[in-house]
């Protein structure tokens, strides 16, 4: 696609925006609300949790059971806020809390996926073979 008053072609990871043209990171930059909702150890496998479906936080946790509770709380908390995961609340004793993905939050699936295949295309040799 080439812009009106440029008259150059964009290039792949070069985006056609006024907001691309900045000298430092800035809160309205695109990529930078991407990684801000990305932000966080273990952020990402919880998004896949929910890329197979609902879960609750009891599920959560026995699907990664290396993650504590606490940051467990943490990461469902921040991605809530971020807009990513919408929590439900069922009524009942005990209650039950449900997470679901929003629609921006589902649209992080190809984002995930180009992380994962840009990953294992540039992968650094294992300590064993260096």
């Amino acid at each position: 696609m080439t812009h009106q008053t440029v008259g150059y072609p964009a290039q792949p990871g070069l985006p056609d925006d006024p907001r691309a043209n900045v000298t430092q990171p800035t809160p309205s930059c695109p990529v930078e609300i991407t990684l801000a909702a990305l932000h966080g150890r273990w952020t990402t496998l919880v998004i896949r949790e929910f890329l197979h479906g609902d879960r609750t936080f009891t599920e959560l946790r026995h699907a990664l059971p290396a993650l504590s509770d606490k940051v467990l709380s943490d990461r469902l908390a921040h991605l809530t806020e971020a807009g990513v995961l919408a929590r439900h609340r069922q009524p009942g004793w005990p209650p039950r809390v449900y997470y679901t993905l929003t629609s921006h939050g589902r649209q992080l699936g190809p984002v995930l996926q180009a992380l994962w295949d840009w990953g294992a295309e540039h992968q650094l040799p294992s300590t064993e073979t260096r």
